[in-house]
């Protein structure tokens, strides 16, 4: 029983050793894991953002056509 018992002592003071020791390996590299993430996420959005702006952008720049968007209009 005793045996046991060290072994489950043991095993408690690893899991507790190694929880300490990835959150202070986390809390001194946060800097850089954010830097990483930010870096990932921007290279997300600036790859989708040419799709999503070509289809965005009207077909024809210019005065508006009959049939076409009907907006505000500058004084002559």
């Amino acid at each position: 029983m005793q045996k046991i018992v060290n072994f489950v002592a043991l095993a408690s003071g690893a899991v507790s050793l190694a929880v300490v020791g990835s959150g202070l390996f986390i809390y001194l590299q946060r800097d850089q894991l954010i830097n990483k993430v930010k870096s990932q996420v921007l290279e997300s959005v600036t790859g989708s953002l040419p799709s999503l702006v070509d289809t965005k952008m009207p077909k024809m720049t210019g005065p508006a056509q009959a049939g076409g968007a009907t907006g505000f209009s500058l004084p002559r």
